[in-house]
């Protein structure tokens, strides 16, 4: 959703029942009109940005092959389409530059995971220029355009994503070439920059530093002048102080560039909108989000712990206690040198394991509602962030790629250990769950390690490598086999380490739910497991709903989903 340049209206994309197929609409500023702008249903289109003048839109679409994408331009007075860029695979736009016109493209490996190339485009010529060549698996992102160059995030030669200014040394604007371009370090830390933006006139910076989990943010000054134009990035920065420790987004200068907003959350702080006068570094919340008469001093932060796996490697996590449980912070009494939590446990903690997706992505402790639903319940929450997780540099988040992929699950097995050893949890009540790389996890866990867990909760969940594959978007298919593996050279190994393989070693009670529109990971990937363990007569309970995609989104759904879950635990795990 973006407000046009002038007020006159707003640009956004929607999506039905989840198959996240966008389309394009322009609505007045009252919301009182509608326009369509795309009336494709079947082809998905990638939102990039809006023109400075409001003119047009850029966006990314498979309109031409359902599984590659092609860059374009609207004209919002015309509704006139112009194709920019074509492409046989998957492609972005990582940034443009109207005055040009250019524009820059991002490229998906094709060869190893989390790897991609940027490649500046003339739009009048067609004339393209690699700008990224690299050996290693390395990502470039967070890209803007400024006077001389380009700025972006690489981890190209490195294990954190640093901020990064390619220049052109002379000709600025027109000689992209390797011999005439230099690339140097603004800011090179031990964590992952991200949340890259510019104001309007490009004089100002803000960027966010993921700090073992916490965001970090920062505002920096850019001069630009002389001939050729040069851009000169100061050494100082400014970090603005928080209102607690937690999740910053959305960071969109003013118009005048006098004011930064942005979004945030923390682990009791469900998301608002905040607004940083950079004159004066006051900090104004603006929004006040509903807590549906919830108190927030019910809402449980939680503990960063680590736990040792099978190979000696710490695994962070986030350890919330219910607040029922005596103690300090969530629950967690004292925390003992060697990592045990000491508290008051009666009986031993219930615990929920929860496995993020991805597998590239990473746990924060921002606002979770599900989990401090959980949490009211008396169940306590483990998060961990296993191998292949990203923020904690490169070589961690390829700890798992391909024939490495069951290597995460023993993680969990590490994780389940730590719990009955040092965290004060009943090793006979302790749950695993997770969606759609989460969901394989939990179901590779209940069946490599099939003696650990109480109940477990499948959430969109693949259990088939091999037919995941063959029927996940065409567009996703080889981007993901660079992460799990390849259909045609990898077939064995795949079918392998699929859960269905292995479905008869399951004695987990089961919660399995999926979006009959998802496509992503197609519901029969859910048909599978829940067909073959009813004819085994397992403990096995399915929800499909009709009018969601991968996972579920609705208000509807959720208040109806969530409590059968809850009810679901209390029943094998109480």
């Amino acid at each position: 959703m973006r407000w046009l340049p002038d007020n006159s209206g707003i640009i956004f994309g929607m999506a039905r029942g989840g198959n996240e197929n966008t389309q394009f609409y322009w609505m007045t500023p009252g919301g009182d009109a509608i326009e369509k702008l795309t009336d494709e249903p079947t082809v998905r289109h990638n939102f990039a940005g809006v023109s400075k003048d409001g003119k047009q839109i850029y966006y990314t679409s498979n309109k031409r092959n359902r599984n590659f994408f092609d860059a374009y331009s609207m004209d919002l007075k015309s509704e006139k389409e112009t194709l920019l860029y074509k492409f046989d695979g998957n492609i972005s736009i990582a940034a443009f530059n109207d005055s040009g016109p250019k524009i820059v493209i991002s490229r998906s490996g094709i060869e190893k995971s989390l790897d991609n190339d940027l490649f500046v485009v003339d739009v009048k010529t067609g004339k393209e220029t690699h700008l990224t060549p690299h050996e290693d698996a390395s990502e470039f992102g967070n890209v803007e355009f400024l006077a001389d160059g380009l700025l972006m995030t690489s981890n190209d030669k490195s294990e954190f994503e640093a901020l990064v200014h390619m220049r052109q040394k002379n000709e600025a604007g027109n000689d992209w070439s390797a011999a005439n371009l230099a690339t140097s370090v603004v800011y090179g830390p031990n964590w992952d920059v991200g949340g890259v933006t510019l104001s309007d006139d490009s004089r100002k910076l803000a960027y966010t530093v993921n700090n073992d989990g916490f965001s970090e943010l920062y505002i920096r000054t850019i001069e630009t002048g002389g001939k050729p134009l040069t851009s000169t990035i100061a050494k100082a920065q400014d970090q603005i102080k928080l209102p607690a420790q937690g999740i910053v987004g959305g960071t969109t200068f003013s118009k005048d560039g006098s004011k930064l907003a942005f979004s945030f959350s923390s682990a009791t702080q469900n998301g608002d909108v905040w607004l940083y006068d950079i004159k004066s570094k006051k900090l104004t919340q603006v929004t006040q989000s509903d807590r549906a008469g919830i108190d927030p001093k019910t809402f449980v932060p939680p503990e960063l712990i680590k736990f040792k796996t099978f190979d000696g490697r710490d695994i962070p996590a986030w350890f919330y206690v219910p607040s029922s449980f005596k103690g300090g912070i969530g629950g967690i009494a004292e925390k003992l040198p060697d990592g045990t939590i000491k508290g008051t446990f009666p009986g031993g903690l219930a615990v929920i394991v929860s496995i993020h997706g991805g597998p590239e992505g990473q746990s924060r402790p921002g606002f979770n509602p599900l989990f401090q639903y959980y949490l009211s319940r008396g169940y306590a929450v483990l998060d961990p962030n296993v191998r292949g997780s990203t923020g904690y540099g490169k070589p961690y988040t390829h700890l798992d790629d391909v024939e490495k992929r069951e290597d995460s699950v023993k993680d969990i097995a590490a994780a389940h250990e730590w719990l009955t050893t040092k965290g004060g949890a009943d090793a006979k009540r302790i749950a695993v769950m997770g969606g759609s790389y989460g969901g394989y996890m939990t179901m590779a866990a209940i069946t490599l390690y099939p003696d650990l867990w109480a109940a477990a909760v499948n959430t969109v969940g693949i259990v088939n490598w091999e037919t995941f594959l063959q029927n996940t978007s065409g567009y996703r298919r080889r981007q993901r086999e660079v992460e799990y593996g390849r259909l045609d050279r990898d077939i064995e190994f795949l079918r392998k380490i699929s859960p269905i393989r292995k479905i008869e070693r399951i004695k987990t009670p089961l919660f399995v739910i999926h979006g009959k529109n998802d496509p992503r990971v197609p519901y029969t990937e859910a048909e599978q497991v829940v067909d073959a363990l009813k004819k085994r007569n397992a403990i096995v309970e399915y929800k499909l709903y009709d009018d969601e995609g991968h996972g579920i989104s609705k208000l509807k759904n959720r208040l109806e989903l969530y409590p059968l879950v809850a009810d679901f635990l209390d029943k094998y795990m109480k």
